[in-house]
C-alpha cells in the first residue's frame, strides 16, 4: 500500500512539471527578421548593428530570430544568423535573393544595399538597380515588412552617397503610397565620418547608433516585430478609419489612413480625425483636405468623396517634426 501511494505520488509530480503555463505571446514563433545587404551588415567580429538591435529587442519583450545563409559575431552573440555578403553590389544581392527568401521566409527584412556600388563602375545607376531589388523582394514576399534604407555616409564618396540617398528616398516613398510594404529609413545621418575607422565601415558605436535607427523604425511599424497589430477600424456608422505608417525617416514619417463604407448604402462625403504626438505636423497630404496640428482632421476632396456599400478610398500624408513616429486610431465621420 505504501509502495502503491509513493508510485501515485511520484506520478502526480511528473503530471505537474509537464504542465507549463504560458500565455499566447510566448507561445507565438519568434518573428523572422533577416538583416539584408554588405560588410556593414556582416559586421565584422563584433556583429555590426545585429549585436546592439538584438540586445534591444529582446529587452523590449520581443520574440525575434535574425535570419540567413551565414553566422557571425561574438560567440557569445545570442543570434548571429544574417545575409550580409561582404564586398557585394546591389546587382549580386538581386541575383540571389530569390532562394534567400524562399528558403528563410522572412516575415521583416532590413536592407542597407548600395555602398560597394558608390566607387563601382556606375554609381549613377544603382538608384534604378535598388529600385529593381526591392520591386523584386516585394513581389516575392508580398506580406513582409521591408526596411529601406538610406547608405551611411562613405568617408572619400561622400558626395556620391548623398546623391544616392537622394535618389531612393523618393523612390521608395513611392512604393509605399502604391500600397507597397516598403519603409525608408533615413540611415545616414545616423552615422558620423568620425565613427567610421577606414572611412567605410562603423566602429561599435556607429553600429550602435545603426541599432537604434532600426529599433526605432522597427517601433513604429506595428506588426514588423510581433506584439502589435495594425489599429482595427474605428469610427461611426459605417465610416471607418484604419491609419498605418508607410515609411519613416529621421524627422518625420509618411503616413496613410483608409476611408472605408462598411455599410450598405453609398456616402458623399467623410471627414476622418487623427492625433499626432506634441510638436508633429502634416506637411503635406494627398487625396484629403487636412487642418489642425495635434489633433487633424482630414475632409475628402472631390473625386474620393463618393464611396459605395463596402468600397474604400486611402489618402496619404507627410509628418515632420521631433519625436518617434506614431500614428493612432483614426476615426471617421460621414453626412
Amino acid at each position: 500500500m505504501k509502495l502503491a501511494t509513493v508510485f501515485a505520488g511520484v506520478l502526480a509530480a511528473c503530471a505537474a512539471l509537464l504542465v507549463v503555463p504560458g500565455n499566447a505571446e510566448s507561445a507565438a514563433a519568434p518573428v523572422p527578421v533577416m538583416p539584408l545587404g554588405d560588410s556593414i551588415t556582416q559586421g565584422g567580429s563584433i556583429g555590426g548593428y545585429r549585436l546592439d538591435l538584438g540586445t534591444k529587442l529582446r529587452a523590449d519583450g520581443r520574440s525575434i530570430d535574425f535570419v540567413g545563409s551565414l553566422a557571425d559575431g561574438p560567440a557569445s552573440m545570442p543570434d548571429r544568423n544574417h545575409e550580409g555578403h561582404p564586398g557585394w553590389t546591389i546587382a549580386q544581392v538581386d541575383a540571389s535573393v530569390t532562394g534567400w527568401l524562399n528558403t528563410y521566409r522572412p516575415r521583416t527584412i532590413l536592407l542597407h544595399i548600395g555602398t560597394n556600388d558608390m566607387y563601382g563602375s556606375d554609381p549613377g545607376g544603382a538608384p534604378r538597380r535598388l529600385s529593381a531589388l526591392v520591386d523584386r523582394i516585394t513581389n516575392l514576399a508580398p506580406n513582409a515588412d521591408v526596411f529601406v534604407a538610406t547608405i551611411i555616409p562613405i568617408r572619400f564618396a561622400d558626395p556620391t552617397v548623398r546623391t544616392f540617398n537622394a535618389a531612393i528616398a523618393p523612390d521608395i516613398r513611392a512604393k509605399a503610397a502604391a500600397g507597397k510594404r516598403v519603409h525608408l529609413v533615413d540611415m545616414y545621418p545616423a552615422v558620423a565620418i568620425a565613427d567610421l575607422p577606414d572611412g567605410i565601415h562603423p566602429n561599435a558605436a556607429g553600429y550602435s547608433k545603426m541599432a537604434t535607427t532600426w529599433y526605432n523604425a522597427l517601433k513604429a511599424v506595428p506588426g514588423s516585430i510581433g506584439g502589435d497589430d495594425p489599429q482595427p477600424p474605428t469610427g461611426e456608422g459605417s465610416c471607418t478609419a484604419t491609419p498605418r505608417i508607410a515609411g519613416t525617416w529621421n524627422g518625420g514619417f509618411q503616413g496613410e489612413v483608409t476611408v472605408a463604407n462598411g455599410g450598405t448604402a453609398a456616402f458623399a462625403g467623410w471627414t476622418a480625425k487623427f492625433t499626432l504626438p506634441s510638436g508633429q505636423s502634416v506637411t503635406q497630404i494627398w487625396g484629403g483636405t487636412a487642418t489642425g496640428t495635434g489633433s487633424v482632421t482630414v475632409k475628402n476632396v472631390a473625386y474620393n468623396g463618393a464611396v459605395g456599400a463596402g468600397a474604400s478610398t486611402t489618402f496619404g500624408f507627410l509628418v515632420s517634426g521631433p519625436g518617434a513616429p506614431s500614428l493612432g486610431s483614426a476615426t471617421c465621420t460621414s453626412p
